[in-house]
Order: C-alpha cells, then sequence, then structure tokens
C-alpha cells in the first residue's frame, strides 16, 4: 500500500515559532533531522510534511497518509485543529490506526495530560533533560555532548521504528518472517527514572536485535489501579524482568505514594515467589547504579530497603557494578534461560575494523592481531565513486559478528558519526545481533571515553608496545 505522504507532523504553531531571523523553528528543525535520519535508513526519500503545509488544513482528510506524528505539548492538547487532525486520522486509517502514531514530545506531559486516544502509545522524548538537576528546557545546541546522549539517540529510536512501520504499511500488514539466532522469548524490562532512560533503551535495543519480545509495548498508566493491571499483566508475559535504578526516584502515579520503579519491583518480587511456588521458571535482575551522589534521601532509602528487605529481594539477582560488567552478566542469565545461539554464526565470524582514509598504514598490525585470532576482517572502501563507497560501508554493517572503530588521526566527530552507523545497521536491514563493538584509540589519543560508554561502547586504550595485549579482553569476550 502507498501513501502520496510518508509521514504528516502535525503540531501547534507556538511550538514552530522562529527563534531568530535565520533560526528554523523547532518543528521545522525536527522535521529536517527526521528527514537525514530516515532517508539513510530507508535507502530512498521519505516523503515528510508539516500540517501547516498540508492542503486540507482546514478540513483534514488524512487518507492519503501513512504516518502520523503529534508534537505534543501543552499547546497542542489547547488547540482545536491539532485534536481534529488526530480524530481525522483515526477515521482514515482505521482500527488499527495507533500503530502508525509515533508521539512526539516537544515538552514533558503526563498521562492526563495527553490526549485520551493516544495515551497509551509509547512516546519519543526530545526535550533536554539535566539528569542531575531535572530541569527541563529545549535544545539550542544540538549538537553538544548532551544532544548526542538524548535527542539523536531517541531520533535514531524514532527513525528505526518509522522504518519497520512504512515497510509494514507497503507490504499490506505482512511482514515476512525473520529467523532470529535466539529462540523468542518475553523479557519485562521496567521503565526507569529519567537518569537511566538512555541506558534502558540502549539495553532495549540490544534485547530486540537478539530476538526478544520487551515489554512494556505501552506506555505505562497514569493511575496505580490501571498501572498495576498492565504491570502484572505484562509481567505474566515474562520469563525474566530486568530493573536498572540509579540516582531518581521516578514519576510517582495517581493514587499511590511509591514510584513506578518501585511499585515494578514489588509487583516482579509477587511474580516471582508466585512462580517458586508453582515451579515455575522467572528470573529477575536489578541493577543499581554504582554511582548514586545525586539520589534524594527518598531513592537512597528505597535502595537500602532493596539490599536488606527479603521480600524485595525475592528471586532477584542485585548487582551494583559498572554497567558494562552488568549487560555482560544480564548476557550469561539470558543463556542460562536456554536460549543458546545457533551454529551457523560461530566459524567465519567477522569484524569491520572501521578506521578513516588517514590511518590505513596504522591498523595493519590491528588487521594482523584479528586475522590471527581467526576473524575475517571487513574493511572500508575508499577507492571508486561515492556510491559504491557508500553501498560497500551499508554491506560491512549488514554482515559483521563485532565491529572496532579506531581513533588514530580523526577527532571525535568522526567517532560520533561511526557510532552512529552502529546504531542505524539494523534499518539497513542488519538480521543478526552484534556480538562486540569496540572504540580503539591509537597511542597518546584523546577521547572522551564516558560519552561513548553511555552509547554502550567498549573504549580500549591501545597499548605503546602491544596491540594484541589492548585487544585481548575484548576478543576473548566472543571468542571464549
Amino acid at each position: 500500500m502507498a501513501f502520496e505522504i510518508d509521514v504528516l507532523i502535525v503540531f501547534a504553531d507556538p511550538d514552530n515559532e522562529s527563534r531568530g531571523e535565520d533560526t528554523p523553528g523547532w518543528v521545522s528543525q525536527f522535521r529536517r533531522f527526521l528527514g537525514l535520519m530516515l532517508n539513510q535508513v530507508l535507502g530512498e526519500k521519505a516523503h515528510i510534511m508539516l500540517k501547516s503545509d498540508y492542503e486540507n488544513h482546514v478540513a483534514p482528510n488524512l487518507d492519503n497518509v501513512g504516518i502520523l506524528i503529534p508534537i505534543l505539548s501543552s499547546d497542542f492538547t489547547n488547540t482545536k485543529s491539532c485534536l481534529e487532525s488526530l480524530e481525522a486520522f483515526a477515521n482514515a486509517a482505521g482500527p488499527e490506526w495507533r500503530s502508525r502514531v509515533f508521539k512526539v514530545f516537544k515538552t514533558p506531559l503526563t498521562s492526563q495530560e495527553q490526549p485520551e486516544s493516544i495515551r497509551e502509545l509509547l512516546g519519543y522524548d526530545m526535550y533536554q533533560l539535566d539528569p542531575d538537576s531535572g530541569e527541563i528546557r529545549e535544545y539550542t545546541d544540538y549538537f553538544s555532548s548532551e544532544a548526542e546522549r538524548q535527542y539523536w539517540m531517541k531520533m535514531v529510536d524514532l527513525a528505526y521504528d518509522l522504518y519497520d512501520a512504512l515497510v509494514l504499511i507497503k507490504e499490506g500488514g505482512h511482514r515476512p518472517p525473520v529467523r532470529t539466532l535466539r529462540k523468542r522469548q518475553t523479557i519485562y524490562l521496567a521503565e526507569t527514572g529519567h537518569d537511566l532512560s538512555v541506558q534502558r533503551n540502549i539495553i532495549k535495543r540490544e534485547l530486540q536485535r537478539h530476538g526478544y519480545t520487551v515489554l512494556p509495548n505501552q506506555a505505562l498508566p497514569g493511575t496505580l489501579q490501571d498501572l498495576e493491571v498492565r504491570v502484572r499483566r505484562d509481567l505474566a508475559e515474562s520469563q525474566l524482568s530486568i530493573h536498572l535504578i540509579g540516582s531518581a526516584y521516578g514519576e510517582v502515579p495517581e493514587g499511590s505514594d511509591r514510584s513506578v520503579v518501585e511499585l515494578q519491583n514489588r509487583l516482579a518480587a509477587e511474580k516471582s515467589a508466585e512462580a517458586r511456588e508453582n515451579n515455575q521458571e522467572f528470573g529477575r535482575l536489578i541493577w543499581i547504579s554504582p554511582n548514586l551522589n545525586n539520589a534524594s534521601e527518598r531513592q537512597k532509602s528505597f535502595i537500602e530497603n532493596i539490599k536488606r528487605d527479603v521480600e524485595a529481594q525475592e528471586g532477584a539477582e542485585i548487582l551494583q557494578t559498572p554497567l558494562e560488567d552488568f549487560k555482560n552478566i544480564m548476557r550469561e542469565e539470558l543463556v542460562d534461560f536456554g536460549e543458546r545461539k545457533g551454529t551457523d554464526d560461530i566459524d567465519g565470524r567477522s569484524v569491520y575494523l572501521m578506521h578513516d582514509r588517514v590511518d590505513v598504514n596504522d591498523i595493519k598490525p590491528i588487521r594482523q592481531v584479528l586475522e590471527e585470532a581467526g576473524f575475517r576482517v571487513l574493511l572500508p572502501q575508499f577507492e571508486g565513486e561515492l556510491l559504491e563507497v557508500r553501498k560497500q560501508h551499508i554491506e560491512n554493517l549488514k554482515n559483521f559478528d563485532a565491529a572496532i572503530i579506531y581513533k588514530g588521526k580523526v577527532n571525535d566527530q568522526w567517532v560520533r558519526m561511526k557510532a552512529l552507523d552502529l546504531l542505524k545497521a539494523p534499518g539497513f536491514g542488519r538480521k543478526k545481533p552484534i556480538i562486540g563493538k569496540a572504540i580503539l584509540t591509537a597511542p597518546g589519543a584523546q577521547i572522551d571515553t564516558e560519552v561513548f560508554r553511555q552509547q554502550d561502547l567498549q573504549v580500549i586504550e591501545a597499548a605503546q608496545d602491544s596491540t594484541a595485549a589492548s585487544l585481548k579482553s575484548f576478543l576473548n569476550e566472543f571468542t571464549s
């Protein structure tokens, strides 16, 4: 099924007011960035239109629109034409219309403040959140390190999800089955406080790449009674729950005096006790951030309760380790649940050694180490037409098992772009999981390690006298 407009963005006029003569409004900037990202993922130009440019915006008839993106804010919910556009799209798209709506938050709104018809849909937070103070503001610098961790990570997620929806629409709602390396099981990945939203999202994407179904797949209700019903339902379908606990206490639903984070943990403990009584298998992993300097007294009390309360610990393995260590333990736990990888990905594993032309000589000893370890080394192409070079890069992104980004004479921005390409790999048609990814720095090269570790990249600093030693621990992760 083809639509004249792939994506229509609906918004309230105040949300796109320009801040200066040469500065586009927030929605216009969003549309431009989304277009760049979605075009790369689709491999073709997507037709994205703002509602203000839509010819039928006075009396909307949206039957030629594939996907609707409402830009949510207080102005949106108070604008009659925005709400009418939602209703018109629902009428035009039919019973499954919500699967074609992707709500984007320009500013935070509680569940009760959102239009009732789309409250349960998962949203994409596109506002700036200070993890220390909790202050919320609009982005003015879209290329800051903070924007990379929040705005662009969400933009990547949105582009991939739009890609999936557009492919499904064009196939008439029928997607061919995708072979995964693991038997599909369901994992409950608990919602977190605002300080761990990026980390949760990284883990969610990794689980999905490995073929797991991840719940919740809808926004949790804003009232205690409805929330408990939803969480219990999702836990009943799950074989494992994962809880990430940081400095932020989290939102407190209406009718409760405890946060969503705490309530999910309590309900998972109840599910674990019930499973034990019925001789069923249900595991729990709780990760507590080692850095709790900014935690409130209430959050500290909650964490201490987890550590000493037998009921709160029911069926749980509690870890207060670096996040990378926790993820390794999580992977082992999933294997222990009987999720063995297929034999077809054991032999002939490949490593995509991503480097710039200026470092072509410096990567030779790295390539030698990898080949001696039994890996097939994929390399970028530098000669030929631009489209051919890009095509080869995309083929490598689709087929590698592990990836190493080499930072020699290049700057951090080049590394960021390559890291972003790794995030986009599923959008290019990649089907198998990534078993490892790292940044390898040349001796003496400087890099902001914390930024990249938050993007699920291991940072390896090469030793002056031994490239092999520097790579040893990384290679051991998936050769043992």
